[in-house]
C-alpha cells in the first residue's frame, strides 16, 4: 500500500484504527486504519462493492464494527449508537436520498434542528420559554440555510416535489443544521452535469471554511476527488489499497489497476 500524509495541522479529528466489518462470511471491511486533520477534505473512492458505504455507516453508528476502533476527536466512539454520535458532530448525507418527503423543505431542516433544543417535551408543547425562544432561532438557523443552498423560495414545498438536484441541496442543509464538525457526503455529484459537478467543487469548498469543517466524501466522478481533495484513500475488496495526496494516488500502479483503469 502506498502511503503519505502531509500534515495539514496536527489536529486529528477522526481516525479509524484496524476498523473491521463482516457480514456472514464477507468482508466488507478489512482492517483500515487511516486519520483525518481537521478542515481537510478527504475523498474515500474504489470500485462499487469496495466497502466505501459500509465504512461510512460505520463512521456514523449505523452499523457496529465486528473488530477495530472509531476515534473521535480523541474519544472511542465504536459503540455510540447514530444519534449519539450525531450529538458529537458528526453528519452525513446518504446515496439515495433520505428526506421526508411529505414535509416541507424547512420541516426537514428544522427537525435535525430539534438535536440541539435543550427545552423539556412540556414546555415545547405548551410553547413556554425557552422552548418558543428555541423553536424561533431554529426556524431562523434553517432558513439561513435553505438560502445558502438556494432554496429560501421553496421553504413550503413537500419535499418529495423537488427535482433530484435541489433533493441533494435540501439533504445538505439537513445535515448542516446538526452543527457538525465533520460532515460526510455519500456521493454528491451523483446525477449532475460537468457544469454543475465543477460548482459543486467549488461549492463545498466554500462549506469548509464557511462552516469550519472537516469533510469527507464518496464520490466516482474522478475528476472531481483529484481536483478538489487534499488526500485520498483507496479501498478495494475492503482493503485500504492507497492513502495520500491525489497526484500520488492517481499514478499508484495498485489503484490504475483496481480502479482507475476501468474508468
Amino acid at each position: 500500500m502506498s502511503y503519505i500524509n502531509p500534515q495539514i495541522n496536527n489536529d486529528i479529528v477522526l481516525e479509524t484504527k484496524s476498523l473491521t466489518r463482516r457480514f456472514g462470511g464477507l468482508v466488507a471491511v478489512n482492517d483500515v486504519s487511516f486519520a483525518i486533520n481537521k478542515n481537510e477534505i478527504f475523498g474515500l473512492i474504489g470500485p462499487n462493492g469496495a466497502g466505501k458505504t459500509t465504512l461510512f455507516n460505520l463512521i456514523t453508528g449505523l452499523i457496529p464494527p465486528s473488530s477495530g476502533e472509531l476515534i473521535y476527536q480523541g474519544t472511542e466512539i465504536s459503540r455510540l449508537r447514530p444519534h449519539q454520535i450525531a450529538a458529537l458532530g458528526i453528519a452525513r448525507t446518504f446515496q439515495n436520498i433520505r428526506l421526508f418527503g411529505e414535509l416541507s423543505a424547512l420541516e426537514n431542516v428544522i427537525v435535525a434542528r430539534h438535536l440541539h433544543i435543550k427545552s423539556s417535551i412540556i414546555k415545547g408543547v405548551l410553547g413556554l420559554p425557552p422552548a418558543s425562544t428555541e423553536e424561533d432561532k431554529n426556524r431562523r438557523k434553517a432558513l439561513e440555510l435553505l438560502d445558502l443552498m438556494g432554496l429560501r423560495k421553496r421553504t413550503e414545498e413537500k419535499a418529495k416535489n423537488f427535482a433530484y438536484g435541489d433533493q441533494r441541496r435540501l439533504e445538505i442543509a439537513r445535515a448542516l443544521a446538526l452543527e457538525p464538525q465533520v460532515l460526510l457526503l455519500d456521493e454528491p455529484a451523483a446525477g449532475m452535469n460537468p457544469s454543475e459537478k465543477q460548482q459543486l467543487s467549488e461549492f463545498i469548498r466554500s462549506l469548509r471554511d464557511r462552516f469550519n469543517l472537516t469533510i469527507i466524501l464518496i464520490e466516482h466522478h474522478v475528476p472531481l476527488v483529484m481536483g478538489l481533495c487534499d488526500r485520498i484513500a483507496v479501498l478495494d475488496f475492503g482493503q485500504l489499497i492507497a492513502l495520500g495526496e491525489p497526484a500520488v494516488v492517481k499514478n499508484n500502479p495498485a489503484v490504475i489497476e483496481a480502479y482507475l483503469g476501468n474508468e
